[in-house]
C-alpha cells in the first residue's frame, strides 16, 4: 500500500553542495584548480585515512553557515575509477564556470599552457571550452551584459 506524500512544503533541497571530480592525485589537482583556475580550499580534513578535500571559488557563500557549492577532489581508488579520470562525463562538460571577461579568461588559461577551443559568441553570451589537467572539459561562459 502506497503512503500518501507529505504536504508540499517546497523543494526538497536548498542548495548544491559539492560535485565529485575524480583525480589521480589530490595535491596535483589542488595545485591546478588553485593556481590556474583560482579556487580556494573550503574544507580539508583527513579522517580514517581518507582525505576530504573540498574546493570552491573565493568570495562565494552558500546557505547560512555553509560554504558555497564546490568540488570534491576525490582520488580514484579502484581500477574502474582510474579509467574514468578525465572522462567521467563521457566527453561532455564537467563544469560551467562563469566569468566577467571571457577574453581575459582565455588569455589567462593559455598563459598557463591550458588547451582552449570552441570559442563562441551568441545571443546567450560568449564562451570557450578548455580542459583541466586530466582532460575534463570545462566551459567558461560570459553571460550577456557582463
Amino acid at each position: 500500500m502506497a503512503m500518501a506524500p507529505p504536504p508540499d512544503s517546497g523543494p526538497p533541497f536548498t542548495a548544491l553542495g559539492r560535485t565529485v571530480v575524480l583525480v589521480a592525485d589530490a595535491e596535483t589537482a589542488l595545485a591546478y584548480y588553485r593556481d590556474v583556475l583560482g579556487f580556494v580550499v573550503l574544507h580539508d580534513q583527513t579522517a580514517d585515512g581518507y582525505r576530504y578535500l573540498h574546493i570552491g571559488l573565493p568570495g562565494r557563500t552558500g546557505p547560512p553557515g555553509r560554504p558555497a557549492a564546490g568540488l570534491w577532489l576525490m582520488p580514484a581508488t579502484t581500477a574502474r575509477e582510474r579509467e574514468l579520470i578525465g572522462r567521467q562525463c563521457g566527453g561532455q562538460p564537467l563544469l560551467v564556470l562563469y566569468t566577467d571577461d571571457v577574453d581575459r579568461t582565455g588569455t589567462h588559461l593559455r598563459a598557463h599552457g591550458v588547451r582552449v577551443w570552441n570559442e563562441r559568441v551568441g545571443d546567450a553570451g560568449r564562451s570557450l571550452h578548455f580542459a583541466d589537467l586530466y582532460g575534463n572539459v570545462i566551459v567558461a561562459a560570459q553571460l550577456p551584459g557582463s
